[in-house]
C-alpha cells in the first residue's frame, strides 16, 4: 500500500508522485485509484488500488540502487540477437518488466548499437522511451532536475 506523496514508478510509463487517492466510478464500477503525477510529459495516471501488483506499481529506487544502475549504464553490451525483430522483442519484454536495471540494461545496448550500427524506426522510438523512464526515476532517486540528470546520463552512455 502506498501513501500520498510517495514516489513510485509505474512500469512503462515511467516514475511520479502519488498525489491523491480516489474513489472513481468507471464503467459502473466504483474503485479507488492512485492519482500519480508524472512529471516526464506533464501526465496523470490512475492506478487501481487492487491492481497495483498486476501493473507492477513500485517504490522508486534509493541511491545505493541509483549506483548499481549507473554501473550497468558503463558495463559491457550484453548479447543481444541480430534479428531487430528479436532483439525488439526482448527489449520490449525488459522494459515492461518494470525493473530499472533492465532499463538501463536496455538503454546502453541501444546507444551503443546506435553509435555502431545505427538504429531502425522502431528501435529509435523505443531507445527514447527507455531513456525517458530512466530518466524519470533517477530524476526522483536523485531529488534532481531533468537536465543535470540527462547530463549525468549522457556522460555514462558515451
Amino acid at each position: 500500500m502506498f501513501n500520498i506523496g510517495d514516489k513510485v514508478v509505474y512500469p512503462m510509463h515511467g516514475a511520479g508522485v502519488i498525489e491523491s487517492i480516489e474513489e472513481k466510478e468507471i464503467s459502473g464500477e466504483r474503485l479507488r485509484y492512485y492519482i500519480i503525477k508524472l512529471p516526464m510529459g506533464d501526465m496523470k495516471a490512475m492506478v487501481p488500488l487492487n491492481k497495483v501488483n498486476e501493473v507492477g506499481l513500485r517504490q522508486v529506487i534509493d541511491g545505493e540502487e541509483v549506483l548499481k544502475v549507473l554501473e550497468v549504464l558503463k558495463s559491457e553490451i550484453s548479447n543481444m540477437p541480430n534479428n531487430w525483430n528479436h532483439r525488439y522483442r526482448a527489449n520490449m519484454e525488459k522494459i515492461k518488466s518494470g525493473s530499472i536495471f533492465e532499463v538501463a540494461e536496455v538503454v546502453r545496448n541501444l546507444s551503443i548499437r546506435e553509435r555502431e550500427k545505427g538504429l531502425s524506426t522502431g528501435e529509435k522510438k523505443m531507445f527514447e522511451n527507455a531513456r525517458r523512464i530512466l530518466l524519470s526515476e533517477l530524476v526522483l532517486a536523485k531529488d534532481s532536475n531533468e537536465n543535470s540528470i540527462r547530463e549525468l546520463l549522457e556522460n555514462y552512455l558515451s
